[in-house]
């Protein structure tokens, strides 16, 4: 019996954990004197699989990891990690409770979330110190605003409800800009102190955090002892610094046809033949993540060749122009992201065919295919 690991894959990602550790050690090395690092696996560690990825967290003597889910927490205990876990969002009663076990330290940027965080405490758990979450002109999400009076009121009684549980302050700065940035640092920085004036809270007890990989790049000095990064591990960021990408998508040709001029490709006969071509059918479409929005402006790496992919993707199939490349055959490697010998599709160049970010593009394509690692 044939088992589903041995099974041919349509489409897959080549994962490089040797990478993921050099991209690690690359941005511990960027960190101000005296400041921690949070490593971000949330999304599945951006599609590359958390329990491969935990342990080159846990190699670079990284001892702090962020998720977003109870399953997430799971999977990080699983692979071994013994440090702490911080929930990046707003949870509910449910996943608070239920995420106990794993001891993951929750964010509490609400009155409601602390209610429902001290009632677990009168309950008798034993429950994982909280980070308070403040807004800072941030995201206008799950963190409190103390701008406002109610804001403050809001966090007096948060102060009251947890004084002993509290372990951190942190925000989340919505544009790493640098005015916005500097803007945004300083008001941080305020709001903790009007935090401290108002409470028992001392602040050689606390972590203080804000600041993710873009601010941690953005060369303006930011008042944190700890930095929440993702992108950087995964090399969506500064390649002139040495980091590098840790993922290529690959599929290969499962058909080649020959077609006369003012034959239509694909759906809706949005693309008509000029001239004879050699056409390659290959074994990926939108449902792997190739997203429809890249019609007419994506391009494939075919035997160290960049050819152009024609007419709108399908769901498992898109069509790509072989024409003169005489050498393709049926079976071939093709590159849909990454290194294909000497060409390369770019972070910049997948980011412009398929109108997102990467961050965005990982997380999708490690869930909707394989995962080889290299």
């Amino acid at each position: 019996m044939t088992h589903s690991r041995d099974l041919p894959r349509s489409s897959w990602c080549d994962i490089y954990p040797s990478r993921i550790a050099r991209n690690l050690a690359l941005a511990c090395d960027l960190l101000p004197e005296r400041s921690q690092f949070c490593a971000v696996l949330k999304a599945d560690a951006y599609g590359h699989g958390i329990k491969q990825v935990v342990p080159l967290v846990m190699a670079q003597g990284i001892r702090c990891i962020g998720i977003t889910s109870n399953a997430e927490a799971r999977a990080v205990r699983e692979a071994g990690f013994t440090g702490g876990i911080i929930r990046l969002r707003a949870a509910t009663l449910t996943e608070m409770e239920t995420a106990l076990a794993d001891r993951v330290q929750e964010q509490i940027g609400s009155l409601d979330a602390a209610r429902q965080y001290r009632g677990l405490v009168d309950d008798g758990h034993n429950l994982p110190k909280v980070h308070l979450a403040l807004d800072a002109a941030g995201m206008s999400r799950d963190g409190l605003d103390l701008a406002t009076r109610t804001g403050k009121a809001a966090c007096r009684e948060i102060l009251d409800l947890l004084r002993n549980q509290i372990t951190g302050i942190c925000t989340h700065f919505a544009s790493n800009e640098p005015n916005h940035l500097r803007q945004s640092a300083t008001l941080f920085q305020q709001q903790v102190a009007w935090v401290l004036a108002n409470s028992t809270l001392r602040r050689s007890d606390l972590t203080i955090h804000a600041g993710s990989s873009l601010s941690l790049v953005s060369g303006i000095a930011v008042e944190t002892d700890m930095y929440r990064c993702g992108a950087i591990i995964y090399g969506i960021l500064k390649p002139e610094l040495g980091f590098v990408p840790t993922m290529e998508l690959k599929a290969r040709i499962v058909g080649l046809g020959a077609y006369p001029a003012g034959a239509a490709v694909g759906y809706d006969r949005a693309n008509l033949l000029e001239r004879d071509s050699r056409l390659a059918c290959i074994s990926i479409g939108y449902a792997n993540g190739f997203y429809r929005n890249a019609h007419n402006r994506s391009a494939v790496i075919i035997r160290e060749r960049v050819v152009p992919v024609l007419g709108k993707m399908s769901m498992n199939t898109i069509v790509a122009d072989v024409t003169g490349n005489d050498d393709v055959q049926v079976g071939d490697e093709v590159t849909i992201y990454g290194r294909g010998g000497g060409q390369v599709i770019s972070n910049v160049q997948a980011e412009a065919q398929f109108g997102t970010i990467m961050a965005d593009l990982y997380s999708d394509w490690g869930v909707r295919n394989h995962r080889i690692y290299r």
